[in-house]
């Protein structure tokens, strides 16, 4: 799309100084994007955001905070699935092994087609209702379990024997092959013995919350996070902050490793606001999540005068006469923005989920994303300013 965009419009191939020239291939393009980093482009955004203060776009005199979730580029995780994924890449690199090194040591056997089966047999278990389909679903996952287990044993021997030159090759690139093949069995077992463990605890224990809980083998650092919708109570990704001043602009993003409390996000987000804007903002908007009475106290201690934020548990008369102030009231409505920035940047910009694979993956779709739609807002705000 991006290649197709650019291509037909003048616009586009004057920004992006590609003139008259022949415009790059998508495939090109991603590849450009792959080698940029996440700290450059964290360096490309401070750059942005400077020239933006620069020009007038923003003054810092407002802040709005809000958390959202991008997901990662997953299907939706069952134990069933998972072990089904588990068992379908180490058989893969198993058959590539022995094509490589022959029938040497431990022969392969192919599992995957039964336990193909029994995951299907699970989800026209689990469709049924009562005692029996219940019998069933745990005596499907018991065969599953089993299969599975069986294939991981396999695996391990298989990477055992490469180390110990069992399994080789005469030719040095076929060798490293064999190498490479072996790191990702050794990378693999663990993560699909982790998804034994978190499927017997949950199916015959019924336990689930087993420390560690892995919901994709291909994206092992993905969150289930519950922001309380009601389209869609569960996602299956990574939380990230957005941190707004005027225009729209958003002055900084975070991606988190592990969910954080967004009570312990305000006071760090308004000391990054001072620092790069150089001033702390006179008006801080956030939703009630945000709040808390040491939050509060901090901002006004770091110079904020209009503390924005909602505290919707307060039995306290004086603090809800001052929740229905005229400058509160508009404050909240000016936060509301957080959420329309959030809606744009996910549909506009591709936020909605991560397309890139890692945790450096997902670091870099999301900075990505704020430089393209600070680019748009800062234009929109200098063709507003300078329009007659």
């Amino acid at each position: 799309m991006l290649e197709r965009e650019v291509r037909a419009n003048l616009v586009y191939r004057d920004f992006t100084c590609v003139g008259g020239g022949k415009v790059p291939d998508a495939k090109t393009m991603g590849r450009w994007g792959m080698a940029v980093g996440p700290q450059v482009l964290e360096r490309v955004h401070a750059r942005i955001v400077t020239i933006a203060r620069e020009r007038g776009v923003v003054a810092g005199r407002k802040m709005r905070v809000d958390t959202t979730v991008v997901e990662t580029n997953i299907h939706y995780p069952t134990d069933s699935s998972l072990l089904g994924d588990g068992v379908r890449v180490l058989t893969r690199a198993m058959k590539k092994i022995t094509k490589i090194a022959g029938t040497a040591g431990t022969e392969l056997r192919d599992r995957s087609r039964s336990v193909q089966l029994k995951v299907l047999e699970i989800a026209r278990a689990a469709r049924g209702k009562g005692g029996k389909s219940e019998d069933k679903l745990k005596s499907a996952y018991s065969k599953l379990l089993h299969a599975t287990s069986r294939v991981v044993g396999q695996a391990k021997r298989f990477a055992e024997e490469i180390a110990a030159g069992v399994k080789r090759s005469r030719l040095t690139l076929e060798q490293l092959a064999l190498e490479g093949l072996r790191e990702e069995l050794e990378s693999m077992v663990p993560l699909v013995k982790q998804v034994t463990k978190q499927t017997r605890a949950r199916i015959f224990r019924g336990d689930t919350h087993t420390p560690g809980k892995i919901l994709s083998l291909f994206e092992p650092s993905t969150e289930v996070i519950r922001k309380g919708k009601a389209a869609k109570p569960n996602e299956f990704g990574k939380m990230v902050k957005l941190q707004e001043a005027e225009n729209q602009i958003v002055i900084d993003y975070q991606v988190y490793a592990r969910r954080p409390n967004d009570a312990d996000l305000l006071v760090p987000a308004i000391e990054t606001h001072r620092a790069k804007l150089g001033r702390a903002p006179y008006l801080v908007a956030a939703d009630a999540a945000f709040y808390s009475a040491k939050n509060e106290a901090a901002a006004k201690a770091k110079g904020v005068k209009r503390v924005c934020i909602p505290n919707r548990s307060t039995k306290s008369v004086e603090r809800r006469r001052e929740q229905k102030k005229r400058w509160f009231r508009n404050g909240q409505k000016w936060r509301t923005g957080c959420e329309g920035r959030i809606s744009v940047v996910k549909r506009r910009h591709g936020l909605n989920r991560c397309r890139y694979r890692g945790e450096v993956g997902m670091q870099r779709w999301v900075g990505l994303g704020v430089i393209a739609d600070n680019l748009v807002n800062i234009g929109r705000a200098q063709q507003t300013h300078t329009r007659p």
